[in-house]
């Protein structure tokens, strides 16, 4: 039989300088995935509680934010985000827009159906009476944007061609 030489786990002690360096280095590595959506989640349910107190805070709950880590692909970046459902299609999104001149803003958008059944509409929120003006023209249609045929109303997905009778 052949011994096979198995190499410790660590080729280094525990308390090595090099041990040090390389927990240092996983630290500046940046939040996990997972860090970055709770992250995201306590973002999104601290701006609704502190910047929506008479509206949004009585129904969405810090349990009902879903996160997302930040996408960087090189030409879409994006930072962690989080999504709540509001029924009837309607959901909020926050994520924190991020600069080197404005510091971190949290940016809230409500995101609407269309009355066309086939697009969404993002509404930009930037407080609670810009809310409450959009969901009292929201009301009429049941929490439905009318559609326009104007340029990038709902950005419309148009159904896929048919080849040979099927879709």
């Amino acid at each position: 039989m052949t011994e096979i030489l198995a190499l410790p786990t660590r080729p280094y002690a525990a308390d090595s300088p090099l041990a040090y360096l390389l927990e240092m280095a996983a630290e500046a590595a940046g939040p996990t995935e997972d860090e970055q959506r709770d992250d995201a989640e306590t973002a999104a349910a601290h701006h609704v509680y502190t910047a929506y107190p008479h509206s949004l805070a009585h129904v969405i709950d810090a349990m009902d934010w879903r996160g997302y880590p930040a996408l960087r692909d090189g030409i879409h970046d994006l930072e962690p985000s989080a999504v709540a459902w509001l029924d009837g299609g309607l959901w909020l999104h926050h994520t924190l827009h991020i600069s080197e001149a404005d510091g971190a803003r949290d940016v809230l958008t409500l995101i609407v159906p269309c009355t066309c059944g086939h697009g969404y509409v993002d509404i930009p929120l930037d407080t609670e009476d810009v809310l409450l003006e959009i969901l009292a023209e929201l009301r009429p249609t049941q929490g439905r944007s009318v559609h326009t045929d104007a340029p990038l109303d709902c950005r419309s997905l148009l159904p896929c061609p048919r080849l040979n009778g099927q879709r």
